[in-house]
Order: C-alpha cells, then structure tokens, then sequence
C-alpha cells in the first residue's frame, strides 16, 4: 500500500540523492493526517451546526469543573489561543447562549465564564457522537495500533515541548 508521501519522498531521492529525506516521510504523514482528521471533525461538527472551536470551549469548561465554570485567562491557557482571541471567541458563544461571563467582584480585571443550561445539554449531547466519530475516522487501525500510535505520538510532542496544562 502507497501513499501520497511515497511519491513525495521518491521524487525527493531522485532530485537529491544526497539528502537523506525519511524525516519528510513522518512529518508529511503527520501533516497530512492532521488536516484529513480536522477536515472529518469539522465536517461532523457542522451537521450539528457548530464549529470545532466552538464544541472545543464548550467541552474545555464541561470537563474542566463540577461547575462548568473557568477564568478567561485559564481557558485561554487550556484552549492555546491569545487572550484577543478567545475573547472574540466567547462573544460568539454568548451571543449563542451556550456561555455566560461575567467579571469576578473581587477582581474585577479576571473575568469568569460558565456553560449555559443551553450549552452544557450541547456539550454532553454531543460528545459521544464526537468520540464515534473519531473512533470512525480511526477505524483503519487496529485497537494495539492506536495505543502505540499515541504512545509513539506522545512521546514526540512531549520532545517538542508540549506538556501538561
């Protein structure tokens, strides 16, 4: 069986026989799993009329607390987008009535955020039908072959710097 970064790599070694470009056949592979991953996730997403992003805030605050309930600068932290942007992104969700902020009294510069009654009933709806969804997009490898294919990726993220939140 061959793929895209066969070829890519093939074409490589003919035109520069002297670089050695087997790490071109990981991190093509990586590349190209992410974006065929993301493109089946948003596609699911937008059958039930969300963006990725979106579920990705509501399912940040419903795991992260009984309450639902987080800091816009730990949201931030945890969902790795620029305070600016996560702002913008919580506009969005209020306007939807999935979220409510409000600023803390104590102080006022740290701004909490909770999942609606709206949101939550969103978030728990529709998280076992996401994780089916990955487990279909997936369904090419065998159970042993996802585990060691997380282990193998864990151990390269953590090698790149990515570590617990």
């Amino acid at each position: 069986m061959r793929d895209a970064v066969d070829a890519i790599t093939k074409q490589w070694a003919a035109a520069r026989p002297d670089v050695d470009v087997s790490p071109m056949s990981v991190v093509g592979r990586l590349s190209r799993a992410s974006r065929l991953l993301e493109r089946g996730i948003k596609e699911f997403f937008a059958e039930h009329g969300l963006e990725p992003w979106e579920f990705d805030m509501l399912a940040t605050l419903l795991r992260g607390n009984p309450e639902h309930t987080m800091c816009m600068k730990d949201l931030a932290a945890s969902a790795l987008v620029s305070p600016g942007a996560l702002t913008n992104r919580m506009d969005r969700l209020v306007e939807r009535g999935l979220v409510r902020r409000w600023p803390l009294e104590s102080n006022r510069r740290m701004v909490l955020v909770a999942l609606t009654e709206e949101g939550e009933r969103l978030a728990g709806d529709l998280l076992a039908l996401h994780v089916a969804n990955e487990a279909e997009l997936l369904s090419a490898l065998t159970p042993a072959d996802q585990k060691a294919l997380a282990e193998t990726l864990r151990k390269l993220l953590v090698s790149l710097g990515d570590t617990e939140l």
